[in-house]
């Protein structure tokens, strides 16, 4: 009996996928049979929505799992460790940090706060769609968005030192392998 190519692809992609769509059935079955509560479908009875907010929870606790923080350590870290993440992401500067999600229909208040970065990358990405820009808006455009990106940086430094002076040597070099510190 002779297969052919396109027929052994699809029986190895079958066999591949098979293991995916048993975990994904499993973790949609609730445990005993009892249908999930609301908390557990993503709190408003959609299954799966994503929750920044518990997300972001969930990573806090693995932090102050990882520096071995108690309860009061953490309380004075947290603030720190999170305006550190917050300014690497600024500093970082994608393109994409300044794009809002839904257009200019949506509301303001659902948005995150702009950063300088971010607002200078939007403004610099609005000016590179307009055809008719001269090179001078795009040079400062472009000039505006690298100095928010070094202020950024200068900050983040600051801060960075400012963990750095309540962490001990252990903390330090678990921040360091995470990339909160350098």
């Amino acid at each position: 009996m002779r297969r052919t190519k396109m027929q052994i692809v699809a029986m190895v992609v079958a066999v591949a996928a098979l293991p995916f769509l048993l975990v994904d059935m499993a973790m949609s079955q609730p445990a005993g049979g009892q249908q999930p509560d609301a908390r557990q479908r993503g709190g408003d009875g959609e299954r799966g929505r994503f929750d920044p907010e518990q997300m972001r929870q969930r990573m806090n606790e693995r932090m102050k799992e990882a520096l071995g923080a108690s309860d009061e350590e953490w309380k004075v870290l947290q603030p720190r460790v999170e305006k550190v993440t917050t300014l690497q992401r600024d500093a970082r500067g994608s393109g994409f940090a300044g794009r809002r999600r839904g257009g200019p229909e949506a509301d303001a208040a659902n948005q995150p706060p702009q950063t300088p970065v971010a607002k200078a990358a939007e403004e610099l990405r609005t000016t590179l769609e307009d055809d008719k820009a001269s090179n001078d808006v795009i040079k400062a455009k472009l000039e505006a968005l690298r100095k928010a990106r070094a202020d950024a940086k200068v900050a983040l430094e600051a801060a960075q030192k400012d963990l750095r002076e309540i962490v001990s040597l252990r903390q330090e070099a678990q921040l360091v392998s995470m990339g909160i510190l350098e």
